[in-house]
C-alpha cells in the first residue's frame, strides 16, 4: 500500500517549524527502524509538553511518514492555522458526537489508506507529578482493533524541560534536548475479533500505554509508577475528602451550638 506523499502544505509548515526547533532542542532520536516502512499504522506517544506535538512531528517528519494528528474540530475553522491543518489533512474530531466509533472514522479511513495516523491517548497533558504517562483514552485501541493495523508505541522526554507541562513561560538555556524513542509494535492479536466492549477497550489501552511508559523508563533511566495516575480516581479522591471535610466543619458547627 503506498504512503501518504508529504506535499505541499506539510512542507510549507515544516519550513516554518523546523528552524526554531533545531535552535531550541538538541535531538535524540531512537527507534526509526520501528517506523513501518509502508502501510497504515498509528502512532501512540506521551504528551507532557505544548511543544512535544511540534518536537514529535519533527522526529515523525524525518521518517518520511509524516502524521495525521487528531485536533478539536474547532481548530479547522480558524484562519491561517485552519489552513494548515486543513492543507496538511490533519483529523477534526468532532466531540458532540454520540457514537465514539464514528468519531474516529476519518481515522480508519487513513489508517485503511495506508497513512500513519499519531494519537495521544491521555488526552491531554500527563497530569502525573513527575511526567509519567497516565491512564490512556479508548480512542487509538477503538482504531486499532477497528483495522488491525501496527501501533507503534512511542515516548518523549525532554520537550518538557524546554516548556513544563502547565507552565506559562519556557526555559530556554540551556539548550534542552528532545529524546524521543520508538519501541516495536504493540500486540494486540489477542484481542482481535473480539466484541468491542469498555472493558475489551480498557484492557487493550492499558497494554498500549504500558508500551510507552516502557519506552519511557528506557529515555529517562529509571521504572515509572507500578499504576498510572487516573485522572478521575484522583476526582472522586478529592471529592470524597472535600465531603469528609465539610461534614467535619458541620459536626463541629453542631457541637458549638
Amino acid at each position: 500500500m503506498p504512503r501518504r506523499r508529504i506535499g505541499f502544505w506539510y512542507r510549507f509548515a515544516a519550513v516554518l517549524c523546523k528552524p526554531p526547533l533545531v535552535v531550541l532542542l538538541k535531538r535524540d532520536w531512537r527507534g526509526m527502524e520501528n517506523i513501518p516502512a509502508e502501510g497504515g499504522f498509528i502512532t501512540a506517544v506521551n504528551h507532557n509538553s505544548h511543544v512535544d506535538p511540534f518536537a514529535y512531528a519533527h522526529y515523525q517528519y524525518n521518517t518520511k511518514r509524516v502524521p495525521r494528528f487528531l485536533a478539536k474540530s474547532g481548530l479547522f475553522k480558524k484562519g491561517f492555522v485552519g489552513a494548515v491543518m486543513r492543507g496538511t489533512g490533519q483529523i477534526p474530531v468532532y466531540r458532540e458526537s454520540t457514537d465514539a466509533l464514528s468519531a474516529f472514522r476519518a481515522a480508519i479511513d487513513a489508517v485503511e489508506s495506508g497513512e500513519c495516523v499519531a494519537f495521544y491517548p491521555e488526552g491531554t497533558l500527563t497530569r502525573d507529578p513527575n511526567g509519567w504517562p497516565m491512564t490512556g483514552k479508548t480512542g487509538a485501541a477503538r482504531v486499532a482493533l477497528q483495522t488491525k493495523c501496527p501501533v507503534i508505541p512511542i515516548a518523549q522526554w525532554g520537550a518538557n524541560a524546554l516548556l513544563p507541562a502547565y507552565a506559562k513561560r519556557p526555559s530556554l538555556f540551556p539548550r534542552k534536548t528532545h529524546h524521543v524513542l520508538a519501541g516495536p509494535p504493540v500486540d494486540l492479536t489477542r484481542f482481535y475479533d473480539k466484541e468491542m466492549s469498555p472493558e475489551l477497550l480498557k484492557e487493550a489501552t492499558e497494554v498500549i500505554m504500558a508500551a510507552i511508559t516502557r519506552q519511557l523508563e528506557e529515555l529517562r533511566g529509571e521504572k515509572g509508577p507500578e499504576k498510572p495516575y487516573d485522572p478521575r480516581e484522583v476526582r472522586i479522591e478529592q471529592r470524597r475528602r472535600s465531603a469528609a471535610t465539610r461534614e467535619k466543619a458541620r459536626e463541629k458547627e453542631g457541637q458549638g451550638q
